[in-house]
């Protein structure tokens, strides 16, 4: 489990001046995105089961606590401090797979102005990448309408620890497998794999190398058909299956050319030989976009394998996100750079049949709000026990299921989404007013 040391410096820095300081009132701060990327009209909250399992273990090991002291110049009574830090506070947070927006908290944490410090950079880091690859792989299950999607990623994410997470981000938004097999058997997912060319280069002629494969996994075959010529390849594993008796579930892959005009020749040429249940799919280097064009065209493809541009959200590949102090010892705070202005207070957001509402977080909620910040931990203790891996994707599924059914359309469009935009409630924008004139005048005493 990553350690406390999991930081930027400065972080460890500002700490150790508030403990210096005596500084230790209770703080909140925000963690949230400030707009999204152009291609995106929704977000879908991911990465707070990682970042809940950070704070139950948070501490500065014995080692950790002598190369602060040691390399980096912190004293001895810096050390001791930091040593005796245990995340307390509590945290409020929107469970993952919920659908969210640009300007509505993913996650508050309410704690001693130092732990609430420290955890900043491992929460930013976490939440921000396992949702913007969420957010990308439901766009592509948006464009598949109804099809299968494969996470094809692992070869291609940055390190195995995401290859990891992009095969549960993306069960959680409705893939149906995943390549990566690790990952299928840590969180209850189905492994999905055929060949790759050199398989069928290492035989004498794509027929055998067919039939070898064939004989060897009859329950689970489907024939990479364009080594060489992708219609003799599709001829070649129709003789196979017939001289083989095959029985389904059975495919074939197409993985270059004109998928569309190839999936559409594929489809007819198995239909012909009585194959109708023999499925295509298709795969090389997919997006939403690609297979929204393939599905709005018709094209009798069952499946899609979808690998680096997901894997790596490639058209968005980070989020503005921003962790920000939004109360210190009863007193609201907030930031008033430009471009960058921050909102005062704990907060909720509150979702209606009319757009969410952000609001303070102890105010009536609006007719008929739904509250989608809910309170995950308590002083340093998960107010549920931790659920297992399998389990937490299964619920996070069912909710972004639920969640989607009632997007509005111009948010789920792949190519010019429309993002709701969410509003502040009257007692929020008045205490944010509140907040900006004492920040103006220098008295905290007016917020």
């Amino acid at each position: 489990m990553t350690g406390a040391l999991a930081t930027d410096l400065y972080e460890l820095n500002m700490a150790a001046s508030y403990l210096r300081r005596g500084m230790t009132g209770v703080a909140t701060f925000s963690l949230f995105v400030r707009r999204l990327p152009a291609s995106r009209g929704f977000l879908v909250a991911a990465g707070l089961e990682p970042a809940l399992a950070f704070l139950e273990a948070f501490r500065f090991e014995t080692d950790e606590l002598a190369h602060l002291r040691d390399e980096l110049g912190f004293t001895q009574d810096d050390t001791d401090a930091l040593g005796a830090l245990r995340f307390t506070g509590d945290v409020w947070a929107v469970p993952e797979g919920r659908v969210v927006y640009a300007g509505e908290p993913l996650l508050e944490v309410t704690a001693p102005l130092p732990e609430g410090q420290l955890v900043e950079t491992l929460l930013l880091n976490q939440l921000t990448f396992h949702t913007t690859v969420a957010s990308k792989a439901a766009r592509c299950v948006i464009a598949a309408a109804g099809r299968d999607v494969v996470d094809f990623s692992f070869r291609r994410t940055q390190g195995a620890d995401a290859a990891d997470a992009v095969a549960r981000d993306s069960a959680v938004v409705g893939f149906t497998a995943t390549s990566n097999v690790a990952a299928a058997r840590r969180y209850g997912l189905r492994a999905a794999g055929t060949m790759a060319h050199s398989y069928i280069e290492a035989f004498p002629s794509e027929a055998d190398a067919f039939r070898a494969f064939a004989e060897d996994f009859p329950h689970r075959t489907t024939f990479l058909v364009d080594t060489y010529d992708t219609v003799g390849g599709i001829r070649t594993a129709i003789d196979v299956i017939g001289e083989l008796g095959l029985e389904p579930p059975l495919g074939i892959r197409l993985d270059s050319g004109d998928l569309g005009a190839l999936s559409e020749q594929a489809r007819a040429m198995l239909d012909d030989a009585g194959l109708p249940h023999v499925r295509v799919f298709v795969s090389g280097g997919l997006d939403e976009v690609d297979i929204d064009d393939l599905v709005r065209a018709g094209a009798p493809i069952d499946a899609f394998g979808v690998g680096t541009r997901m894997g790596v959200s490639a058209d968005a590949p980070f989020l503005d996100t921003a962790y920000k102090l939004a109360e210190y010892d009863g007193r609201p705070v907030m930031k008033l750079s430009p471009d960058k202005i921050s909102v005062p207070g704990a907060k909720q957001v509150y979702r209606t049949g009319e757009g969410d509402v952000v609001t303070i977080r102890d105010e009536a909620p609006p007719d008929g709000g739904e509250p989608l910040l809910v309170r995950v931990m308590k002083n340093g203790a998960r107010t549920a026990p931790a659920p297992e891996a399998r389990d937490a994707v299964v619920a996070a599924r069912a909710r972004f299921e639920a969640d989607l059914a009632g997007m509005p359309e111009d948010a789920r469009d792949v190519r010019a989404p429309r993002a709701p935009v969410a509003r502040l409630s009257d007692r929020l924008q008045a205490l944010a007013v509140e907040a900006r004139t004492a920040v103006l005048s220098g008295d905290p005493s007016e917020a």
